[in-house]
């Protein structure tokens, strides 16, 4: 496989990161070690290309459970996903000291309480369902940027333990496969190395040899000693990833990253289930009626699946609360367009897609966020993200209320045109709006 995909997808696994509350670069560093290890071990070049990508992939799942998972804590999804990483959570009273510690933090005695037993009632086997989501969904985004079976197979089995205690099926020995080995062993190597230090992973290798991890590849760990974490945090050193240097770059390739990577996103809450890719449809359909061409319309539509890559770094908390955001949070979520430009940006091949990301809380009047531009700094193709942002969030469902129908988006839209949103787009937008809808209308009368 050549150099491209390793590229972006370390530029882009620094959003599935920030979604686990690890600090960025925490999958570049794992495929580094996976790497090392499956050098070690004798594969071949493509075998440790491979094992690497499936590294950067690993977490590509992980935003399907996080709204499951604040709604049975009470918590920050990114705080427990990070605190569990850290504790053996197969040992029965260090994970209840993880479920007194994480529950309802802050909360009352009786509200504690009350998440603790949906905890216990969700119980092992609700836990095993997350899991397995988390390993489909993480498998099926591999397969869509198109890498292959053993690489989907890794990262399906990257909670499966040696000793046929993991998660989800409970696989024991060899008969996880060896990608699916190294990448349980590497990333939480890493996630010690990154908290305490090369000499805590070690030990923590040693401690659950024959437990999680294959003795064998411990073995190796044992050999190589702290060399084997060298220049860790050296990007040179862990995929080449820092921007994309290659003028060739296979658009295909790319336009399939944009779709697995919009999946993620949409995938972080209930309520945004499919806000990235009606952005990037709506999008185009405005670009189209505007008088676009081919390459523009291609780049808005990347653009639109991209442009909340940012909201993986917001918690749940935040983003399904029923309520009103209070100053705290505002400022939280205020953010994610600058996260999601800080990782965008990283991608030389997405730059022109990136800022049209970067820019769609932007208003013609300054009022917008994150920089504050106005008209005389908004392209147009920054002012149809902005409005296909709107168009969708409005008709969708939300904590706070029901999805609003064409006619009272319409008139909400009409509003800020011409002072803060486009005119000329929002005069185009309710056409592409009811011509999305076209199509189900018709499934439904013939059936």
């Amino acid at each position: 496989m050549h150099q491209f995909p390793a590229q972006v997808l370390g530029a882009l696994s620094h959003a599935l990161d920030v979604n686990e509350g690890e600090p960025r670069g925490h999958s570049e560093r794992t495929a580094a070690l996976a790497r090392r290890l499956a050098t070690r071990l004798g594969l071949t070049p493509d075998e440790v290309e491979q094992v690497g990508l499936a590294a950067l992939m690993k977490d590509a799942g992980c935003s399907s459970n996080a709204a499951d998972i604040t709604a049975l804590y009470g918590n920050d999804d990114a705080a427990i996903k990070r605190d569990r990483k850290l504790i053996d959570h197969r040992r029965t009273l260090v994970s209840l000291g993880h479920l007194l510690r994480l529950t309802a933090p802050g909360g009352t005695p009786a509200a504690k309480l009350r998440r603790l037993r949906a905890l216990v009632e969700h119980g092992s086997e609700g836990a095993t369902a997350l899991i397995a989501r988390r390993c489909d969904r993480g498998a099926k985004a591999a397969e869509t940027v198109g890498l292959g079976p053993a690489v989907q197979q890794a990262i399906r089995e990257l909670d499966e333990h040696y000793n046929g205690a993991g998660q989800p099926l409970g696989l024991q020995g060899d008969a996880i496969s060896l990608f699916g080995r190294i990448l349980c062993l590497a990333s939480t190597l890493e996630v010690f190395w990154a908290s305490e230090g090369a000499l805590a992973a070690i030990a923590v290798a040693e401690e659950r040899s024959g437990r999680w991890f294959d003795p064998e590849l411990v073995a190796h760990v044992r050999a190589a000693g702290p060399a084997l974490f060298d220049r860790l945090g050296d990007a040179e050193t862990i995929t080449g990833v820092a921007t994309d240097p290659s003028p060739m770059v296979d658009a295909d390739t790319l336009d399939a990253v944009a779709v697995a990577f919009g999946t993620i996103i949409d995938a972080k809450s209930p309520y945004t289930a499919a806000h990235s890719s009606g952005v990037a449809e709506i999008a185009v359909g405005l670009g189209s009626a505007l008088g676009l061409d081919g390459e523009r319309l291609r780049q808005l539509h990347r653009a639109g699946l991209l442009h909340d890559i940012g909201k993986l770094a917001v918690s749940n908390l935040i983003l399904d609360k029923p309520g009103r955001l209070d100053a705290d949070e505002w400022a939280v979520m205020r953010r994610h367009p600058e996260i999601g430009q800080s990782i965008l940006g990283r991608v030389d091949a997405l730059t022109d897609a990136a800022w049209m990301a970067a820019v769609h809380h932007e208003r013609l009047d300054g009022s917008g966020y994150f920089v504050g531009l106005d008209a005389s700094r908004l392209s147009t193709a920054a002012r149809i993200i902005a409005v296909a942002d709107v168009a969708e969030a409005l008709t969708a469902d939300r904590p706070y209320r029901a999805g609003l129908g064409l006619d009272e988006v319409d008139a909400i839209l009409r509003r800020e045109a011409g002072a803060r949103l486009d005119g000329d787009v929002v005069e185009a937008v309710g056409g592409v709006l009811r011509a999305r809808q076209r199509p189900v209308v018709s499934l439904l009368r013939a059936a």
